[in-house]
């Protein structure tokens, strides 16, 4: 596990024995992003001021990127980055697609004043490389997603039942989990998953009887997902995530084949940020939103 710290404003890597180690002995300070490459030592680190740069921890190298790019994705193979690049007025926001050092850049989609509704996500089977929540208007508590390739491919699309989307892929991309929120939730989020590979793109759509967010699950295998779900939930708290920001959480272990769930027991309470797998050592890892470090738990 790579990670950054933001006590001393450093990266540092854990290993499978639970040792942890320096990246790099430059100082990184007031990051506020970090998007790490599937396959190599690098990533786009983004500060608050919308600077973004490179950096390769194995060179030591870093190489500036440009201010108006954010929202980065890496390739599965990680030779390319998609990205935002958003200018001054909306004819001139685009989604595109470059070398991770910011050249070749390839102009894929005009996004225009739909911008914030677009997620850059680059699919793990290289199919897809954002998402749009720009399809067709179904009504207050439904919207159609669209698939977003490279080449302008004519994907199919998906219907959500709900607002407030985000998600994220199965390790072979062949499905996607996502949360939403409507009035039948009590606007509180809630679980879904649903096929997103070809011509299977918005088939099998399974709602798993989970409240939370997409953003607090991770994918054990192309089965199984863990996630942290908040015990009490406000009315509302779909619109606002911050209502959640201290309520302590559960973590469940959910077959997204057969819906079945089963509690993880978990020393002390925490309000989980991100959780993590640990296939080596076959732990559950997750940082705190109110607490500094990084916890385990057994599976």
């Amino acid at each position: 596990t790579n990670f950054y710290n933001q006590t001393d404003g450093k990266f540092y890597h854990r290993t499978p024995t639970g040792d942890i180690t320096p990246l790099s002995d430059q100082t990184f300070y007031g990051v506020d992003k970090v998007t790490w490459s599937p396959t190599s030592n690098e990533s786009v680190i983004e500060y608050p001021d919308g600077s973004n740069i490179l950096y390769n921890f194995t060179t030591k190298k870093q190489i500036s990127l440009p201010k108006h790019w954010e929202e980065f994705s890496f390739s599965p193979q990680g030779e390319q980055i998609a990205a935002k690049s958003v200018g001054l007025s909306p004819e001139n926001n685009w989604l595109i697609v470059s070398d991770p050092t910011g050249k070749n850049i390839k102009l894929v989609e005009a996004m225009g004043e739909n911008a914030k509704k677009v997620s850059v996500a680059w699919s793990p089977n290289n199919q897809v490389i954002a998402l749009s929540r720009t399809g067709q208007v179904l009504g207050d508590d439904r919207q159609e997603i669209l698939f977003v390739g490279q080449n302008k491919e004519n994907f199919r699309s998906t219907i959500v039942e709900g607002r407030g989307f985000e998600s994220q892929w199965s390790p072979d991309g062949q499905q996607l989990l996502y949360s939403v929120f409507s009035a039948r939730s009590n606007y509180k989020p809630e679980l879904w998953i649903v096929n997103a590979e070809g011509d299977d793109i918005g088939t099998g759509r399974k709602l798993l009887n989970i409240n939370t967010w997409s953003n607090k699950c991770t994918f054990g295998n192309d089965r199984f997902i863990y996630c942290a779900v908040p015990a009490e939930l406000e009315v509302g708290s779909g619109f606002a995530p911050a209502l959640a920001k201290t309520t302590l959480d559960q973590l469940w272990k959910i077959d997204i084949k057969t819906g079945l769930k089963s509690q993880i027991a978990v020393e002390g309470s925490h309000t989980v940020e991100q959780l993590f797998i640990d296939k080596v050592n076959e732990k559950l890892l997750f940082t705190d939103a109110n607490l500094t470090g990084l916890y385990s738990v057994d599976l």
